[in-house]
């Protein structure tokens, strides 16, 4: 990886309680906030200019550590309703500036601390736009950030860890990030002053496959009028049919899709083999493509922000759509039957397909999250037409 600044120093300067050292030895040097500690992964950015609460607790961001291209990251505080898992997500957090105090009237806390609440390490201070250019250059590079307040490093030890970290290729980090146990969902969209509701009168049945489910994405699912059952990233499809779904959604998630294929995909064909409904999206898109005999791949310069336009090519709209991949479905290899439904405007890459004369398909990008605001939540109510469809067939 080319160096991406000119001021970088072996030693610590002066004031320097963090630092980004990268496996190719570079270090960055700045001011921790958060969580003391270490955190190991890749490094990547995110440009949006909202919604960082989300983007940390997107378990789609395991194993990943977030350089915020937008400057100002904390300036509206934090709470407790933005969050899309208590779980394991983001590792870290890359900033240009320093956090500032909270500026909105939802804010509950000050980002720091909570940051810190969820063992969270960050650098304030870094030359967020040089180092955005490197990784879009030579793609993502593996690193380990490490708060120090003390000011004391190891940096012989921080090389090596960050050199010999293996990288998210063939990791599988849905097992890593699921749920523990099966559970029903009923917590419905967001409303202003009114906050989260309850789902109204169920009319059908659908068991989500959580591979790092967002909970946006299950709250979309139960605004539509679904009954929603969430079962485990290794579940089997006998575990998934006891349910007696009406529809069966694949969720987002974390790592290589080839490595979570491994125990996801024979699943996925034999439930493929009862008609049933089925709507993937981000991970889900790419493991239902594996299981239709596509492939994947690990792209150059992944998706992640808030401002990627993709064109719907059955109706020529275009959307503007949050994503967070750094896989992708080869467009070339979609099989016979399979119709590419939504392509990225920046690289041309496949961001959609369906299953012809039959009630499945799938999304590369966030239809629950709103950079549109909604020009995507059309997705979750075609599927709960299809089921409805399917529903009076049977």
């Amino acid at each position: 990886m080319t160096r991406i600044a000119s001021d970088i120093r072996p030693c610590p300067p002066e004031g320097a309680t963090a630092a980004l050292v990268l496996a190719d030895g570079t270090v960055l040097w700045g001011r921790g906030v958060g969580a003391a500690g270490s955190a190991t992964g890749e490094i990547c950015f995110n440009t949006s200019i909202t919604g960082y609460q989300e983007i940390l607790t997107d378990p789609s961001y395991a194993g990943q550590i977030v350089t915020f291209t937008f400057p100002h990251i904390g300036n509206v505080g934090a709470n407790a309703d933005d969050i899309e898992t208590a779980g394991p997500a983001a590792r870290g957090l890359v900033l240009r500036a320093d956090i500032t105090q909270p500026s909105s009237w939802r804010a509950t806390r000050h980002f720091d601390d909570w940051l810190k609440s969820r063992g969270l390490v960050g650098l304030a201070g870094a030359d967020t736009r040089r180092l955005t250019r490197a990784i879009r250059d030579t793609g993502a590079p593996n690193g380990v950030l490490h708060h120090a307040p003390d000011g004391r490093f190891d940096l012989d030890a921080l090389r090596s860890a960050a050199a010999t970290w293996p990288g998210l290729e063939g990791m599988d980090l849905a097992r890593d990030v699921t749920c523990r146990e099966a559970h029903e969902w009923t917590e419905a969209l967001w409303q202003p002053h009114a906050g989260y509701g309850n789902r109204a009168d169920a009319h059908h049945h659908v068991v989500a496959i959580d591979y790092g489910a967002k909970r946006n994405i299950l709250r979309a699912l139960a605004s539509t009028g679904c009954r929603v059952t969430v079962e485990r990233a290794d579940a089997s499809a006998e575990d998934i049919l006891r349910h007696r779904p009406d529809g069966i959604f694949l969720s987002n998630g974390p790592g290589d899709p080839a490595a979570t294929g491994v125990y996801a995909v024979p699943v996925i064909r034999q439930l493929l083999a009862f008609g049933i409904p089925m709507f993937g999206i981000c991970l889900g898109h790419q493991m239902l493509a594996l299981a239709l005999g596509a492939r994947t791949e690990k792209m150059h310069l992944g998706h992640r922000g808030a401002n990627h336009p993709v064109k719907d090519l059955e109706t020529g709209r275009v959307e503007i759509t949050s994503q967070n991949h750094g896989f992708v479905v080869a467009g070339d290899s979609l099989p016979s039957g399979l119709e590419t439904t939504h392509v990225s405007l920046f690289d041309g890459s496949l961001e959609g397909f369906r299953v012809s004369g039959a009630p499945v398909f799938a999304v590369q990008y966030h239809p629950e999250a709103s950079p549109g605001p909604q020009d995507s939540h059309y997705l979750f109510e075609r599927f709960a037409a299809m089921i409805a469809d399917h529903a009076q067939t049977r």
